[in-house]
């Protein structure tokens, strides 16, 4: 892990990204939990809690995209972070708590993608970051 400081437009834009995609997913998640768990097979009290905790992650992700340089390790945890996710959603997706819908395994696969999306975009940002002086 490096204690750098990088910055990089590519950085940037993929947090910011991620940033709008999850606030909205934890809006969406936490606020039509109730309708969307029947329609998905997902427990409306985990999709309720999954959508809260994006929420702070979401300004997190804002917070770190606003910065012209910060620090390479709290990209290295958003990039885990969004790694643990994926892994959770085939883990739900095989051996959840509930069987989900065909429409919420789309639902968990497209978002899942997604957030993989981000992760390798974080990454890459990381890595072509340019060093900046701490």
């Amino acid at each position: 892990m490096s204690l750098k400081n990088v910055s990089g437009s590519l950085l940037r834009r993929a947090l910011l990204l991620d940033a709008v995609a999850s606030g909205a997913m934890g809006l969406l998640m936490a606020a039509a939990a109730a309708p969307l768990g029947p329609l998905l097979g997902l427990e409306p009290g985990l999709l309720r809690m999954a959508g809260l905790g994006l929420i702070p992650f979401a300004l997190l992700l804002g917070y770190l995209a606003s910065r012209d340089t910060l620090p390479a390790w709290p990209v290295w945890f958003v990039v885990a972070v969004n790694a643990l996710w994926v892994v959770d959603s085939v883990l739900l997706m095989t051996h959840g708590p509930t069987t989900p819908t065909g429409l919420g395994m789309l639902f968990v696969a497209a978002q899942a993608a997604a957030v993989a999306l981000f992760a390798a975009l974080e990454y890459a940002g990381l890595r072509r970051g340019t060093a900046a002086l701490a």
